[in-house]
């Protein structure tokens, strides 16, 4: 049996290596909004950010690049770029969840004007569902769908997603398989790196979560 095992191990294909990076702070984090869909791009301590992600990732062989669409993901895409000959890939799947009305909006005029809503957001957000807005099931779904798709285009590669934290967290939950409420049991940072192994046998394997060294200071967002 052990021998069996062990050939088996020989014989597996390498695993695929999966960099999820949040995008780097904009004024939306810096000033307490629900960015959703909003174009935000990287303020002068996010830039700082991208760039310190891009040093700490220089030594680590990156074979693809993707991003979201939005601007803020796709200024620390480019960071990440630089001085590799990869393009950028935009990948839609991976833009951030839509949130309708509370869009752009302050954090605190939301908790006062919608309290019902807000208490689902701080003790079940996977409930919450807002006007022509998309569930946290939602992005789960679509970027899960989106990450299987390179998983198996790219088997054996390593690849970076620069995404958002409402993208990050429930496509984590749903590669470990975690279950609701599941989002605030991870936490990462702007511009931090969490990691994924992939293998046909094992599935998701978080090897990585929350990764900061590289970043002299940030603030911290817990709701």
């Amino acid at each position: 049996m052990l021998i069996e095992m062990e050939r088996t191990e020989r014989a597996e294909s390498p695993p695929t290596r999966i960099l999820l990076v949040r995008h780097g702070e904009c004024a939306g984090n810096r000033e307490g909004r629900f960015r959703g869909r909003v174009d935000f791009p990287l303020n002068e301590t996010g830039l700082a950010q991208a760039r310190a992600l891009a040093g700490a990732l220089k030594s680590v062989p990156l074979d693809r690049i993707f991003t979201s669409p939005l601007l803020r993901a796709r200024q620390t895409a480019d960071c990440l770029a630089e001085g590799r000959d990869l393009p950028v890939e935009v990948r839609e799947g991976f833009t951030n969840v839509a949130l309708g009305p509370w869009e752009g909006r302050l954090k605190e005029e939301i908790a006062q004007e919608c309290p019902v809503e807000w208490s689902l957001w701080l003790h079940h957000p996977e409930r919450l569902r807002l006007p022509q807005g998309e569930t946290l099931g939602d992005v789960a779904r679509r970027a899960l769908s989106n990450l299987e798709h390179l998983v198996r285009t790219y088997p054996g590669s390593t690849f970076a997603v620069v995404t958002h934290r409402t993208v990050l967290k429930p496509l984590l939950a749903a590669c470990l398989g975690m279950a609701e409420p599941s989002f605030w049991r991870t936490h990462v940072e702007t511009a931090s790196i969490s990691r994924l192994r992939h293998t046909p046998r094992q599935g998701y394997c978080l090897t990585g979560l929350n990764d900061t060294h590289h970043l002299e200071s940030f603030q911290s967002e817990w709701i």
